[in-house]
């Protein structure tokens, strides 16, 4: 058994090898259909017109040689990359903010220590490619500059794209566009997210936001990282990448979709807890196992088991959640 999986990510000492055998021997079937439709789809040119068929193409999963290329179409970022001829590297020759700086470097180390690739042993060590999107982000972007979780973003990108400057575009179209304001110093975006799924949960679980009421648990406590990190390290790597392709192409309510399903699926399991402490535990708990490992099967329950779920509504809900949050200071 490999200790480390494709992407770099050492394999915890727990890690069930014989589920995830049985899982991927049949996954891979899925993988090899996948690529031969996508192939065809891509025919060699770097173009894709958004369509339902497109749509329905990215939902079952990109494959991971054309995932790069299409995150990159799907989002916009190529289109900017286009525009834009050798501004990343003007943004990385250019004046530099030393706070900045000195913030994104104490977190080098803090990310992935579990991924050989990240390490300062490694060779090439892709801290160094992680440091330059990071910085030139900062400069680019000086409403946001760094803030904490980005890091783990960007190196996700990294590990799939493989290149810098699609990695730095990428994070832009993420930052700038697919998520609102979640990362700005207020993070008044994020916060307005984890109440908008509140009351979506108070709409299509309401058990258990009753439960969560009852006991005084904060939204923010037990899904905070969720949405800072996209699940990164909350669920395995080849289900993250399957929900980033839907994200990239579908839009944050995708985040919504994941949250609701993962709730939904385990009521009754969440609903066994008797206080804070426990509810806490269920809902680290409730990212693990199976269910979340078979990716392909997961992704099909997302667009299943919420129910319908307009961009209509969540911006509704966002409009009402973000003033009460401004009302409150």
């Amino acid at each position: 058994f490999c200790r480390v999986d494709p992407y770099g990510f050492e394999r915890p000492e727990d890690f069930d090898y014989a589920s995830y055998e049985a899982f991927f021997s049949r996954y891979l079937v899925v993988l090899t259909r996948r690529a031969i439709k996508w192939s065809k789809l891509l025919k060699g040119n770097n173009s894709i017109q958004k369509s339902l068929k497109v749509k329905r193409y990215i939902r079952k999963g990109i494959p991971n040689e054309h995932r790069a290329l299409v995150w990159m179409i799907v989002s916009g970022a190529q289109a900017n990359m286009e525009q834009n001829p050798g501004y990343y590297h003007r943004l990385l020759e250019g004046e530099k903010n030393a706070k900045l700086l000195e913030a994104i470097k104490t977190d080098m180390n803090r990310t992935f220590p579990d991924n050989v690739k990240f390490r300062k042993t490694a060779d090439p060590c892709l801290q160094h490619t992680l440091y330059n999107v990071l910085v030139a982000y900062g400069h680019h972007n000086k409403a946001v500059g760094y803030c904490q979780g980005m890091n783990f973003i960007a190196g996700y990108l990294i590990l799939i794209t493989k290149n810098e400057e699609e990695s730095f575009w990428l994070l832009d179209a993420l930052i700038g566009r697919i998520l609102p304001d979640y990362y700005s110093p207020a993070m008044l975006g994020l916060k307005t997210d984890q109440e908008v799924l509140g009351e979506l949960v108070k709409m299509k679980v309401p058990a258990v936001a009753e439960l969560m009421e009852r006991h005084g648990v904060m939204w923010t406590l037990v899904v905070s990282r969720w949405f800072i990190c996209l699940f990164i390290d909350i669920l395995p790597v080849e289900t993250v990448l399957r929900i980033w392709d839907c994200l990239f192409y579908e839009g944050s309510k995708i985040i919504f979709r994941v949250a609701l399903t993962l709730i939904k699926q385990n009521q009754a399991f969440i609903l066994e807890a008797t206080n804070f402490p426990d509810i806490c535990e269920k809902f680290k708990q409730i990212t693990k196992g199976t269910f979340v490992t078979e990716c392909h099967t997961f992704m099909q329950k997302i667009f299943t088991d919420p129910g319908s779920l307009s961009m209509a509504t969540i911006n509704k809900l966002r409009e009402t959640c973000r003033e009460k949050l401004l009302s409150q200071g």
